[in-house]
């Protein structure tokens, strides 16, 4: 090789910092739940630049957390604080509605530093607290029921200064459920958002919900989930108490019925899902065997090898 097409085939190479922050912030971004930290230290030990690694990680890491909504807990273990959109008071300070504190957070270590008071006007009136909390200990009934690691807030996000009925307001409910064994090989998310519109001059309730699951199975290979789904409802605008307990058999119905429906599919993916993933006619010449797919199931050999049932 000359010396010019040496020269050449060193600037095709070369990746400028912003080209590395760039590409460093689409890894962080793209991690799967509760794996991050995982791909920043081993992004870190790539790029070997702390200084490209600290704007990459300051830029991507609260981007992350609010789309992931991650719980975070208070420095004393007194509580936690979602970070999200709707929690957002600054870019480092999040609101928790049901202990009325402010917490501020570090992004990239994801820990809480300080907590301060909530002041009035991050708050919202008594009227619309009313609703607020009386919808906050129905779904903290459904959640300790439905979810063995969920956590959940219940935010204002309009119509905080309405005083008196007359006027509109919106509630957020905000479900969370996360499971990190990474010794299993193993990593999921559930996130349920569901925007609450009071319509005083209608006296209904209109309700919209999106729920999203993640999962990630890596052992011996790679395997992602990313399934959302999204709907539509409405109640009677009653009073804090009835109101909140329509609120939350909704949520529960459309919850549940989002469960049953993700369980079927992939109940049926051996007839279904399953034939897309596989030629058929494999590079052995033989035809697959798409009338009898359940003979290759793992779960009932390993049911016949350990004997159970019997």
């Amino acid at each position: 090789m000359s010396d010019t097409e040496e020269e050449i085939h060193e600037e095709e190479i070369v990746v400028s910092d912003d080209q590395k922050i760039d590409i460093a912030k689409w890894f962080l971004l793209n991690s799967p739940p509760g794996e991050i930290q995982y791909v920043a230290n081993d992004l870190r030990s790539v790029l070997n630049d702390d200084n490209v690694y600290q704007l990459a990680a300051s830029q991507a890491f609260p981007v992350y957390n609010k789309s992931h909504i991650v719980c975070l807990q208070f420095p004393n273990r007194s509580g936690d604080v979602l970070i999200s959109s709707f929690s957002e008071i600054s870019e480092d300070e999040y609101l928790d509605p049901r202990t009325a504190q402010v917490a501020k957070v570090d992004h990239v270590r994801q820990i809480c530093t300080q907590m301060r008071p909530a002041r009035d006007d991050e708050l919202p009136s008594h009227y619309v607290e009313e609703y607020r909390c009386a919808l906050d200990a129905e779904i903290s009934k459904y959640v300790g029921e439905a979810y063995s690691k969920g956590v959940f807030s219940v935010y204002c996000t309009n119509g905080k200064e309405v005083e008196e009925p007359g006027l509109d307001f919106e509630l957020v409910v905000v479900i969370t459920a996360t499971r990190h064994s990474p010794k299993n090989f193993c990593n999921g998310s559930w996130v349920s958002i569901w925007n609450i519109e009071f319509k005083d001059e209608l006296q209904t309730v209109e309700i919209r919900g999106k729920m999203q699951v993640g999962a990630h199975y890596f052992e011996e290979g790679n395997v992602q989930l990313d399934a959302k789904h999204e709907c539509r409802d409405s109640t009677m605008f009653q009073s804090p108490d009835d109101s909140a307990v329509s609120l939350m058999e909704i949520i529960r119905h459309h919850e549940s019925e989002y469960l049953t429906s993700l369980q079927a599919s992939y109940s049926n993916l051996p007839d279904s899902t399953f034939k897309e993933l596989r030629r058929k006619l494999p590079v052995t010449r033989t035809l697959f065997p798409w009338h009898n797919t359940m003979q290759f199931s793992l779960t009932r050999d390993l049911t016949k090898e350990l004997g159970i049932g019997k």
